[in-house]
């Protein structure tokens, strides 16, 4: 399956899918009292999401159907539902893979055992990526060959705002320059800095640089890019800086989607900015999919 891009028809892998399935609003609803999953989503004004998570595959499947997205990556994202994205991958194969958000303090290697990537978020949950309890999480994934997804930057969950939740979030962990010595530990795993580094854009191209095995991803809006000092800084030149330090084979092409489906506009907007720049129809199938293919393999 292939997308119209600037260069033709090229398959698409979106490295960065938010899977907001049943489980993940029934726990958010335990965070609040008098709060239930149903209430959440019908604040939210979506559709429910069916509480099978292989059923609420099906709908991911179809809205990549209708977007002529070949492959996506999608995410657990609260702890404890790497259920639902394993269930997923396990019903559409040729269209999913699992990510999961992990605690390292409630770490548990059985239940990842058919997760690709631990998606771990040190802001969220207040740790270091130099703590002993996130060793085990980086064996886990040097011994299996799995990713290791770790979100840097400025962290906003929308919905958390919009429920009344409150977000203690502690950026002290939130600096991709925290994940250097552990990337040197660890050379044969392979870690995805999600958003550019969500603001730290030239900690994540340092780390980059002195880190082989270190991936960016291209994901969201980019809205971080309102605090950078360099005010003519716009998405072709952060894709310029980013393929001078890291290349073409090291870009993942992400969009974030979450409730509203298939993000589009994320899309052509990078499409547009690659193209723009003058990036090449090899290098363009690189970032918007084959890297994240290569990677994952098992």
């Amino acid at each position: 399956m292939t997308r119209e891009s600037p260069w033709g028809p090229i398959a698409v892998a979106d490295a960065h899918v938010h899977f907001f399935s049943h489980r993940f609003f029934a726990a958010l609803a335990s965070q609040k009292p008098g709060l239930t999953a149903d209430a959440i989503i019908a604040q939210l004004g979506i559709q429910a999401p069916a509480e099978d998570p292989e059923k609420f595959a099906g709908v991911w499947a179809h809205e990549l159907d209708r977007h002529q997205v070949a492959r996506a990556a999608l995410i657990a994202s609260v702890p404890g539902d790497e259920s639902s994205t394993v269930a997923a991958a396990r019903a559409h194969p040729d269209r999913f893979f699992a990510y999961a958000m992990a605690n390292p303090r409630a770490w548990n290697a059985a239940d990842f055992e058919q997760v690709d990537a631990a998606c771990l978020f040190p802001a969220m949950h207040r740790f270091s990526m130099h703590d002993a309890e996130v060793q085990p999480i980086l064996d886990w994934a040097e011994r299996h060959h799995r990713l290791v997804f770790v979100h840097c930057g400025v962290l906003s969950v929308g919905i958390r705002g919009k429920l009344g939740l409150p977000s203690p979030f502690d950026m002290r962990y939130s600096n991709p320059i925290d994940l250097h010595a552990v990337a040197l530990r660890h050379p044969t795993v392979h870690f995805v800095v999600p958003h550019f580094g969500a603001g730290y854009f030239r900690e994540a191209l340092m780390l980059a640089d002195l880190c082989p095995n270190v991936y960016l991803d291209t994901s969201s809006s980019n809205r971080w890019m309102r605090f950078q000092v360099d005010a003519h800084l716009d998405l072709r030149h952060v894709f310029r800086r980013a393929l001078d330090v890291a290349g073409a084979r090291r870009l993942l092409f992400g969009t974030d989607s979450s409730l509203n489906g298939w993000n589009a506009r994320i899309f052509e907007e990078q499409s547009t900015a690659l193209y723009e720049i003058g990036v090449s129809e090899a290098d363009a199938r690189s970032i918007f999919g084959e890297n994240l293919l290569r990677i994952i393999a098992r």
